[in-house]
């Protein structure tokens, strides 16, 4: 064989072997070779050299922060609601080595510890804790995610809570409480206003009552305002200085024209006699003339006939 064929053979073979046993890696990019199955050193980021004919193999792993959807999950609250949350997991590999011989697929094992910690944190609350108190949960979640996967050297940035969604009947009643809410708070700005403009007009009272003219300006005063707006009536209230007079003075006792029991008898027994001759000179007098009375039990029925006859002779 000619020495040039061989060389060429050569040639031919070292540059396949160099191109494959030469590799790029990025700067965020790490190699784990495994030389005849043992692993060596971690390599990277450049140029890369393995030892070709598959005598060494590199399993790439990437060091950027990888963001990661938690899908939403049934959760049952600890006050008994029925809640579908989902969140966000942001995580990075710390130790590329770890990461590929402590687990078989980091991502998908990250992503199973993620859904049953969410389930568990968000079971344990209460729906009024778990939305006025997010960002507690949320690190919470960070805490006890990170320390789960710490042994495959993976690092949790953070855990954020996206969204929490409820069933209608509970927005319905939510809505209520919240309105319920406003409807307090409106009551009770419009109580202490109230009070505040009570304080002023007693303010403004013990004014005018030291200065009895400036009653009578302000009086004019709104007449004038009553008169701009084109009235046709306009009323004049009456000063209620003019019932002074008439009033009873503070302290005095109201008279009592109660008759007593004495006297209430004494009038009582004199209608009884009184009653009781009248009756009798009533009876007398109608012995005397021998009438006899005739009540509604004794009087003879009319019947309807003569009642007709007796109309048409009035009539005729």
């Amino acid at each position: 064989m000619d020495v040039n064929v061989i060389l060429a053979i050569i040639a031919a073979g070292g540059t396949l072997a160099l191109a494959t046993s030469l590799r790029v890696l990025r700067e965020y990019g790490r190699a784990v070779a495994f030389r005849l199955g043992r692993v060596r050193p971690v390599r990277g980021p450049g140029l890369v050299f393995l030892v070709p004919f598959g005598v060494e193999r590199m399993v790439r792993v990437g060091l950027r922060i990888i963001a990661m959807d938690i899908p939403p999950q049934d959760v049952i609250t600890r006050d008994n609601v029925s809640v579908k949350v989902n969140a966000v997991l942001y995580f990075r590999v710390s130790d590329p080595e770890r990461a590929i011989l402590e687990i078989e697929d980091f991502l998908f094992a990250t992503s199973q510890l993620a859904q049953t910690t969410l389930r568990s944190v968000i079971g344990q609350a209460e729906l009024d804790e778990l939305l006025a108190e997010r960002e507690k949960f949320n690190h919470i979640l960070q805490r006890i995610i990170d320390q789960g996967t710490d042994a495959w050297g993976i690092d949790v940035v953070s855990v954020e809570v996206k969204d929490i969604d409820l069933p209608q009947e509970m927005k319905r009643a939510m809505a209520r409480q919240a309105e319920a809410e406003r409807e307090r708070r409106a009551k009770i700005i419009h109580a202490q206003g109230e009070l505040q403009a009570a304080t002023r007009l007693k303010d403004a009272a013990r004014l005018l009552s030291t200065h009895p003219a400036s009653l009578q300006l302000r009086f004019l005063q709104t007449v004038t305002e009553i008169a701009a707006e084109n009235n046709s009536t306009t009323l004049f209230p009456m000063p209620i200085d003019l019932l002074t007079p008439f009033r009873r003075p503070e302290g005095a006792e109201p008279v009592e024209e109660t008759e007593t029991l004495a006297e209430l008898e004494a009038r009582a027994r004199k209608s009884i006699e009184d009653a009781t001759g009248l009756t009798t000179s009533l009876s007398g007098t109608r012995r005397g003339l021998g009438l006899e009375l005739l009540t509604d039990e004794n009087q003879p029925e009319k019947p309807e006939e003569q009642d007709t006859e007796q109309d048409s002779e009035q009539d005729d």
